[in-house]
């Protein structure tokens, strides 16, 4: 069995690096979170930050943290481990009728999807009075709770749920379509049937299926902590935390159903218990998979990045790894590529309303996902940066071509690591000496009194 440090798994894995691949960067974005552990948006400017202990602060786009939480449930919540208020998803017309839907451990152990809604009044605060159950899941054990809910293109909310817990999921409870657990749930919360506070679609897989619950959409997994939903090409991706060898990434198109995931069958494409499993060839296989060993880290289920700012991220999906710090991708070619260890114990990624990523450190941080390579809007606004010399080895000179005062500088080297930071400069060229910097590139990010962010490569020879 595998346990987070303080809420999870962890993950180890060595591939080559390429030049010529994308470089990943991270800026912290902000801090003081306890144990964030999900990142949202609401389709507005505004970040909905969640703390695994019961609480969803509002993070603003200006890197400040609301005082007043945006939902406290903290009572509520049995929180530790792999337990606690695990993830947040907004309503498709959040705007207008302001429900959000939260999954997160009641103090029995279970499994609980809750649907609440926003303050009449108070855009930043929730009604917690208006409550409303869905759905409860009992959990056999305390691990493996899964955790992610997401609303999907077709406008249905998506549950992921673990196998129940311990090692090897002993219920077999991922096979059984008379379980809820080790499932991809689908359900419709804006209409009831059945007694129930939700709906189940008409193409559900198994709804004619009396041997099976009709929420089910898929089955097969072991712990899909994370998953997310490319709306630009239907499909779903799904990071499945291994048990003793291997991590998988997961990719289906939600435009059919059914799909079983193989677990415990396999554990990605290997073996793991094949007693009494379906062929092989029904099953769907990871589109990615890597072994666990020598740490023992854990998949940390990402996006495909369709944000504008970064040219060299288009069409890629970036995940990443507890434990090491590992930040990874797949190119559009499914070309699995290490960035290597950026030193965080990342839980989770998040996008914001212009779908550029954000990435949650369990001890408190969220970063900025950034690329080395700007878009051509960026690329436009670079050229009015100057860096003299550059190429450079002993010192360079930081102006703009408009004469804007500078208010802030910082280098990053293209692990994301900050090298170089000073604020509130107030001044038209800045002298930095760069002579104790390694030979490589890096990336000087100035933002400018008029509050124009650019950003430019550097050369160190």
């Amino acid at each position: 069995m595998k346990t987070f440090t303080t809420l999870f798994f962890s993950l180890c894995f060595v591939f080559s690096f390429s030049l010529y691949s994308q470089t990943i960067i991270t800026e912290l974005f902000a801090n003081g979170f306890s144990s964030p552990v999900d990142i949202q948006n609401a389709g507005d400017s505004r970040l909905f930050i969640v703390e695994q202990n019961g609480v969803i602060k509002i993070l603003n786009e200006n890197g400040t943290t609301n005082t007043t939480p945006f939902l406290d449930i903290d009572s509520q919540v049995s929180s530790g481990g792999e337990r606690g208020l695990l993830s947040v998803a907004f309503h498709p017309e959040y705007a207008t009728n302001g429900y959000f839907y939260v999954n997160f451990t009641d103090n029995s152990g279970a499994t609980q999807i809750s649907r609440f809604t926003v303050n009449a009044t108070d855009p930043d605060i929730a009604d917690v009075s208006t409550q409303l159950n869905l759905l409860n899941i009992p959990q056999p054990f305390s691990n493996h709770n899964g955790g992610c809910i997401e609303f999907g293109p077709d406008g249905y909310l998506y549950i992921g749920t673990g196998d129940g817990g311990a090692g090897g999921d002993p219920g077999n409870r991922s096979q059984n379509l008379q379980e809820l657990l080790g499932k991809m749930l689908r359900i419709d919360v804006n209409t009831t049937s059945g007694g129930n506070n939700y709906g189940i679609p008409a193409d559900n897989p198994f709804v004619s299926n009396a041997s099976a619950y009709d929420e089910i959409w898929a089955y097969g997994l072991r712990n899909p902590w994370r998953f997310s939903f490319d709306t630009t090409t239907n499909n779903l991706w799904i990071g499945d935390v291994g048990q003793n060898s291997t991590e998988e990434i997961d990719r289906v198109s939600i435009l059919t159903n059914g799909y079983n995931f193989g677990w415990r069958c396999y554990e990605g494409s290997d073996p793991f218990n094949t007693t009494g499993c379906p062929n092989a060839s029904t099953l769907v296989f990871p589109v990615a998979e890597y072994p666990i060993p020598p740490c023992f880290c854990n998949v940390v289920g990402g996006y495909m990045y369709r944000g504008s700012m970064y040219a060299d991220l288009q069409d890629t999906y970036i995940f990443a790894t507890t434990g090491d710090g590992t930040i990874s991708t797949l190119d559009a070619a499914d070309t699995l590529v290490n960035h290597g260890s950026y030193g965080g114990t990342w839980v989770s990624f998040g996008e914001d309303v212009n779908k550029e990523l954000y990435i949650a450190d369990i001890s408190g941080g969220i970063y900025r996902i950034q690329g080395a390579v700007l878009s051509t809007s960026e690329f436009n606004l670079e050229n009015s940066l100057i860096i003299n010399p550059n190429p450079a080895s002993e010192n360079i000179k930081i102006s703009t071509v408009q004469n804007n005062k500078l208010n802030a500088i910082t280098i990053f080297d293209i692990k994301g690591n900050t090298i170089y930071t000073e604020k509130n400069i107030s001044i038209l060229e800045k002298e930095i000496l760069v002579n104790s910097f390694s030979a490589g590139l890096y990336i000087v990010k100035v933002t400018t009194q008029n509050g124009n962010q650019i950003s430019k490569k550097l050369i160190i020879n």
